[in-house]
């Protein structure tokens, strides 16, 4: 038995039943972690010594009679979330050096609920990117279509998962970079409701745009890590308090042959224009065919302000970046250059610590919220968001759920429009929408193109919609490999 390529599902099973235990199970995922890092490179950092110390005390747990949700499940981590005692950088140099004195929320419900913490995944600095191109640390390579970006910011964790160099991961989507790596590395990636899943504990991005979510290999793994980190948390204020399902139960009234009868699934025209390429179209043409030999319906819908998606996202984006990057100044934490005046140090230490696109967003938000420009830029920008927002309202009456690619190509090569930024932006054009809105989103495999480049398709559905999304997607999901 392969331990490393096992499910979340399998790999409690194996456990519970007593046919391997957690140290062998993380020995297994460590020793291919380390075998492929040069390679691949998924991670920043890999606690060996911590995870099989933690590996160990489940196994003991488990022999004592406890059974907690993920009880000896190691899991992979991006970069920009606080684990107590491990480094914490972002993939920026700023923060080298950097060790987590606190949980974030999510940590500490995943560790309540027994997981083990193998290591740090790459990511796009700070989370800015889509290809895990701009990490300080290095890029990462996809490990299915080898040779190709794997997408980002949640990059590594993609690779990990899909590399099986993981079982799970925790990513974070700010415009897609749960759902496009995703895509990218043929796994399953949700986009939570935003105020589903706490943000505390998390290095910022955009705070009104992020979102954690599970990167998993099966839809049932996704569902089973939701349970798990969803729920109002009084440390983070956007954060609701709502009810949280068992996700694992969504589709467990289906009927078995026609699981999506008295679904609408919601076709927005405006997100299969040009500029799609052919093998995603087709692969999204099979997904709709599915959809109706599964007994749901097909309804063409519009969400008409889709054009202005793009330019909105990177403003309201890079002002919230602009502002919560202004914490990195050499004084608190992180980096430092030495410098006899304070404001000279806050220069030089950021203009080395922090990457050529890091500098590109502060300097576009710190642009768009400047004076003079305030009202022409940002606050013109949130008016469009709100129109964004009712297109997807007006959107869901109408339909249970929007079908759509997630991103209009797949991978493409290493390196290929590094130096075109404009270029990487309009890769997001199909997943940005979803964060405007709060809306909630999963990506799951759709096929390989004849290059063998993964592909996936884009569920969306109204906010808190998770148990619809689940069963849609556990209905539409294609047979593992």
């Amino acid at each position: 038995m392969e331990l490393h390529k096992l499910t979340i599902t399998e790999a409690l099973k194996g456990l519970r039943e007593g046919v391997f235990t957690s140290v062998e199970l993380t020995q297994a995922l460590i020793n291919v972690m380390e075998a492929s890092q040069a390679d691949i490179h998924a991670y920043v950092t890999i606690d060996a010594a911590g995870a099989l110390a933690q590996a160990a005390e489940c196994d003991q747990r488990r022999a004592a009679g406890e059974d907690l949700p993920l009880l000896g499940v190691p899991i992979a981590i991006k970069d920009n979330m606080n684990v107590i005692g491990q480094p914490c950088t972002a993939s920026s140099r700023i923060l080298e050096g950097y060790v987590a004195p606190y949980d974030a929320t999510v940590i500490a419900k995943l560790r309540a609920a027994g997981a083990i913490f193998l290591g740090r995944t790459n990511m796009d600095e700070f989370a800015l990117g889509s290809t895990t191109q701009t990490s300080g640390f290095g890029p990462t390579e996809n490990p299915v279509a080898r040779g190709c970006i794997p997408g980002g910011s949640s990059g590594g964790s993609a690779a990990a998962v899909g590399g099986d160099l993981a079982i799970c991961a925790l990513g974070s989507d700010t415009g897609g970079s749960i759902r496009q790596p995703a895509s990218h590395c043929g796994i399953v990636g949700v986009k939570p409701t935003y105020g589903r899943v706490s943000r505390y504990g998390i290095v910022a991005c955009a705070s009104s745009l992020d979102q954690v979510g599970p990167m998993t290999k099966t839809v049932e793994d996704a569902a089973i890590l939701m349970n798990v980190i969803s729920g109002r948390d009084p440390m983070d204020a956007t954060s609701l308090d709502e009810a949280v399902p068992d996700y694992t139960t969504a589709w467990k009234d289906a009927d078995p042959e026609q699981p999506l009868k008295g679904m609408t699934f919601g076709i927005p025209t405006e997100y299969y224009g040009e500029g799609l390429d052919p093998e995603v179209r087709a692969f999204t043409e099979a997904a709709k065919e599915r959809v109706i030999a599964l007994g749901g319906t097909l309804k063409e819908v519009s969400l008409p302000h889709s054009e202005y998606g793009i330019p909105t996202y990177y403003i309201c984006m890079t002002a919230e970046i602009s502002a919560n990057l202004a914490r990195f100044d050499g004084v608190r934490y992180g980096q430092r250059v030495p410098c006899d005046d304070v404001i000279e140090q806050y220069k030089r230490t950021r203009a080395e610590g922090f990457g050529a696109e890091v500098k590109r967003r502060v300097l576009l938000g710190t642009f768009v919220l400047s004076s003079g420009y305030y009202d022409a830029y940002y606050n013109r920008a949130q008016k469009v968001r709100t129109l964004i927002r009712r297109d997807f309202d007006q959107a869901f009456a109408e339909c249970d759920a929007l079908l759509s690619p997630v991103t209009p190509e797949p991978a493409w090569p290493l390196g290929v429009y590094q130096d075109d930024p404009i270029r990487n932006y309009l890769s997001d054009v199909l997943t940005v929408g979803v964060n405007l809105a709060g809306c909630c989103a999963i990506a799951i495999p759709a096929g390989t193109t004849q290059a063998g480049k993964p592909v996936g398709i884009q569920l969306i559905a109204p906010n808190f919609g998770e148990m619809t999304l689940f069963k849609a997607a556990k209905a539409l999901e294609l047979p593992r490999a």
